[in-house]
């Protein structure tokens, strides 16, 4: 018998969870499941206090996983689809609820056997051992594996493949011998993608009520708004994390959000939790130094957009409505860091012309993605055939934000600021040809970015913008 036979005399059993897939289904059966409905976040303490295989099938029993779009990894799916060809009895063999092992093994079609958690046996560590070392005997499987609960394991099989980041794979391949598939390490472009630094551009609104007040050289003012950036920048990341978590089966079918940081596995769920609780330490103990006021707001921006992950974005108009909202909220923020007054004018124009642009971003969605007439995008409340309504609120916004502007340049208040009014009558153009061009570029399917950071970073509307501005401070003095 030569090398190969004898090898495939020998099952080859491997976990599931961070081993052949990058990514722990309880964690997203657990995320499912709350975005399914909030309200059972009372009933998994009760579960899990039952213990781990309650807690797994209780999940199991009320949601479902999609095997197709889960981040496998390629190198070991590769290899056990070689040896299924050569001949070799592959196992499944993992602590995840029998439910979804039978369904990604269903979708494989390259698994001889599975073995799972069922009833109120949690099939890990120890009793995955037993159960293997029962149906094949001491030394007689090869194991493939990825955590510290997979070392007993390691001990009874022929043969361990560790698949694991290089520091603990070396480590274990010392202790327990085998070979090593190094699982690819987070590295710091990783962990940017996963705050969304980019989005942080956002928070730039803080400092509209300062520098609409002429405030420009107030180094009090200046420095109450770099704090409220940076308190305003980590809670919108941690709520971006929480976001991905909810989102990841969506993500997954996106082609783009499907490289994600969690969507495609990089990133684990329970560093992304850390990674939360961190931003919101960060964030809250910033907000300190500011004004009761401001962490008021915050904590308001902290709820909305909660709300927002687990309902309002499903929710037809409510969604664009209540991100307009959230970058309004945003200018708040710098009102109540500062102690500027908010006017009205300002309130109403932002509401218009953020909701101008949230209508950009679901009129891309709706061109961008292919779905049947009558059907609703995945996680969102729009169908194909509202396209053009969509465009048409969208526009409508547009102007509406520049009307206001418009009615605002002969307003009391703007005599009272301005000696020089006239000025700042391109304003209202200005506008217009910020919102007009985002609206023409989406209609060429030429905008793929947040339609408010794609304004910040184009070089053309940086112009426009620069202008706006210089006419601003020339039209004060």
């Amino acid at each position: 018998m030569d090398a190969r036979s004898d090898r495939n005399a020998i099952p080859l059993a491997v976990d599931l969870d961070g081993t052949l897939i990058a990514t722990d289904l309880l964690w997203e059966g657990l995320f499912l499941l709350l975005k399914k409905n909030p309200l059972y976040i009372f009933l998994v303490p009760f579960w899990a206090a039952a213990g781990p295989a309650r807690l797994k099938q209780a999940i199991a029993q009320r949601i479902d996983i999609d095997p197709a779009t889960l981040p496998y990894r390629a190198p070991l799916l590769d290899r056990l689809r070689a040896e299924h060809g050569e001949g070799r009895k592959i196992v499944l063999a993992t602590g995840t609820p029998r439910k979804f092992a039978d369904a990604i093994s269903a979708h494989l079609g390259i698994f001889d056997r599975v073995l799972a958690t069922d009833g109120l046996d949690n099939l890990t560590s120890g009793k995955k051992r037993a159960s293997l070392v029962s149906a094949y005997g001491d030394g007689g499987f090869d194991y493939a594996g990825n955590s510290r609960h997979d070392l007993q394991v390691f001990d009874a099989a022929r043969n361990a493949i560790i698949v694991a980041p290089d520091r603990h794979a070396a480590r274990w391949q010392a202790a327990h011998g085998g070979e090593t598939m190094p699982a690819p390490k987070p590295t710091l472009r990783t962990i940017i993608k996963m705050l969304r630094v980019h989005q942080w551009l956002k928070n730039s609104l803080i400092a509209v009520p300062m520098v609409l007040s002429h405030e420009y050289f107030n180094t009090n003012m200046i420095w109450e708004c770099l704090l409220a950036f940076v308190s305003f920048s980590a809670v919108a990341s941690a709520i971006y994390i929480l976001n991905d978590f909810f989102d990841l089966a969506l993500d997954r079918k996106h082609v783009t959000k499907r490289n994600r940081p969690f969507a495609s596995g990089a990133l684990s769920i329970p560093f992304g939790l850390g990674a939360i609780a961190v931003l919101l330490a960060i964030g809250v103990c910033t907000g300190l130094f500011l004004s009761p006021e401001f962490l008021a707001v915050l904590g308001g921006y902290m709820v909305v957009t909660t709300a927002y992950s687990l309902s309002f974005k499903r929710m037809l108009l409510v969604d664009v409505l209540t991100l307009a909202g959230l970058y309004t909220i945003r200018v708040i923020a710098g009102a109540a860091a500062t102690g500027v007054a908010v006017s009205f004018w300002l309130l109403a124009f932002s509401i218009f012309f953020f909701l101008s642009l949230a209508l950009v971003k679901r009129f891309v969605e709706l061109r961008t993605t292919a779905i049947p007439p009558g059907e609703r995008i995945a996680g969102r409340g729009y169908r194909t055939e509202d396209q053009e309504i969509v465009a048409q609120a969208g526009m409508a916004s547009a102007f509406s934000s520049a009307l206001v502007l418009a009615l605002y340049m002969d307003s009391v208040a703007v005599r009272e600021l301005y000696p020089h009014p006239w000025l700042i009558w391109p304003l209202p153009p200005i506008v217009l040809y910020l919102t007009m061009r985002v609206w023409i570029l989406a209609r060429r399917d030429e905008m793929n970015d947040d339609p408010v950071v794609f304004i910040i970073r184009d070089w053309r509307s940086q112009i426009v913008v620069l202008i706006g501005a210089v006419l601003l401070v020339i039209g004060g003095w």
